[in-house]
């Protein structure tokens, strides 16, 4: 599909610069959060219990969060939403100046960053089609940019600062990221308004809430798309848990050493990124979407095999480029085939599947740990990822995804991607009158 305009608008840009200052300070934050708990505690256990807390708010909030979206105006959803976690992050760092910071409290945090980070991925996913009116090359340019600044930024430049600022203070990052929250909430503040979706029949939050569930379940397109990230964060979280424990005992790598271990990951995510629109054309969104998917497994199965810090940087830089285009292919497609009106609750619900699953690879990584070896739980994400990938490839294989973009272009966005009628929010099934999008 051919954009209908060159360029991206003004306001892109400063969604861009916000996102990247806020990922900067995550990236910090990434790297000092598993360092931080690791001066408390070697339990595995105890530091799956902190991963775990940041992914429970989509288990418990995902879809009625959604549903709130699309009912608030999403701009003040996000500047308010990345406020919020500026004053919260105080917290644990006048706790670590104060010498009593505890595990509980950096799960307690981990929660509620957790709970506003729903809220403004939400709104941002949302907002994005608005501001670019749905189009689908203009989507993918802006999330290929958006990807890439985020993967720099979080990945490449923050853990190793991250790392360094640890060394001066244990309050030092936390306070970092919470200035770069403060920064990313007044551009998001200035950005364009855009026009509301056209009010809908009143009708109950929780109805709502399941009527944008069931526009996901119904559909296979959207229903793959959504899968693959939730089998995905089972593995990558199992992997994550105990990436800073395996890395430093079985690779020999110190503080430092791990900063630059994530780094690697993240300049295989800039590249990935940098050509997912290439992927795309090249082989069709759904083969790119299932070749990204076994690449990422390839790799993580020969990060479990590493012998030396190298192989295994290699590794991570080639599952970070799977990863990257991933994250570029899939939101952009999503964006382009969901009506705007129900935007928020299928963002929502597709993140809240992939975020749930997150607490089950956090304890599975604990426990696999913990009984048997520390890369044992790095062989079970491998499989866990060629699984997925033989499980969705005919989910969002390439005729599904032109039919799809389809039906998207011919009824303005308005109908369900499935059938291509319009449905009824609140009455899964019962087909109704198309419903007036402004978008």
């Amino acid at each position: 599909m051919t954009s209908r305009t060159d360029k991206l608008p003004t306001g892109f840009g400063r969604l861009w610069t916000a996102q990247t200052v806020s990922s900067l300070g995550d990236g910090v934050t990434h790297a000092a959060l598993p360092l931080l708990a690791l001066t408390l505690t070697r339990d595995p256990m105890a530091l799956a219990v902190v991963t775990a807390a940041g992914t429970l708010p989509w288990l418990l909030f995902g879809v009625l969060g959604g549903a709130l979206v699309d009912r608030w105006d999403r701009r003040r959803t996000m500047w308010v939403a990345d406020a919020a976690r500026a004053v919260l992050l105080a917290i644990p760092a006048a706790a670590a100046a104060l010498d009593v910071l505890s595990i509980p409290l950096l799960a307690a945090v981990a929660f509620l960053l957790g709970l506003g980070g729903l809220f403004f991925d939400t709104a941002a996913t949302a907002y994005l089609p608005d501001l670019l009116g749905r189009d689908p090359a203009l989507l993918e340019r802006a999330n290929s940019r958006l990807r890439g600044a985020q993967t720099a930024a979080s990945g490449f430049a923050g853990p190793p600062a991250g790392s360094a600022l640890l060394a001066l203070g244990r309050a030092v990052p936390l306070l970092t990221d919470a200035v770069s929250f403060m920064l990313s909430a007044l551009l998001v503040r200035s950005l364009p308004a855009v026009p509301r979706p056209v009010p809908e029949a009143r009708e109950s939050l929780l109805r709502q809430a399941r009527a944008g569930a069931a526009y996901v379940f119904r559909d296979r397109l959207l229903l793959g798309l959504a899968l693959r990230p939730a089998v995905g964060n089972v593995a990558f979280v199992a992997v994550e848990t105990v990436l800073a424990l395996f890395a430093h005992d079985r690779l020999g790598i110190d503080t430092y050493g791990f900063g630059l271990l994530l780094t690697a990951e993240a300049t295989g995510g800039l590249l990935g990124a940098g050509i997912a629109s290439f992927l795309g054309r090249r082989l069709g969104t759904g083969t790119a979407l299932t070749c990204t998917a076994a690449v990422e497994g390839l790799a993580v199965l020969g990060l479990a095999a590493a012998p030396n810090p190298y192989v295994a940087g290699l590794a991570l830089a080639v599952c970070g480029a799977g990863m990257g285009a991933t994250m570029v292919l899939g939101p952009s497609l999503r964006q382009a085939i969901v009506p705007a009106h129900l935007m928020g609750r299928v963002a929502s619900t597709s993140r809240m599947l992939a975020m749930c699953a997150a607490p089950f690879g956090a304890f599975l990584g604990g426990w696999l740990a913990t009984t048997y070896d520390v890369r044992t739980p790095l062989y079970a994400a491998a499989g866990l990822l060629l699984a997925m990938t033989a499980v969705t490839a005919t989910m969002t294989g390439n005729r599904r995804v032109e039919a799809a973009l389809r039906r998207a272009a011919s009824t303005g966005g308005a109908g369900h991607p499935a059938s291509g009628e319009p449905v009824r929010e609140g009455v899964p099934g019962r087909q109704q009158p198309a419903e007036v999008s402004e978008r």
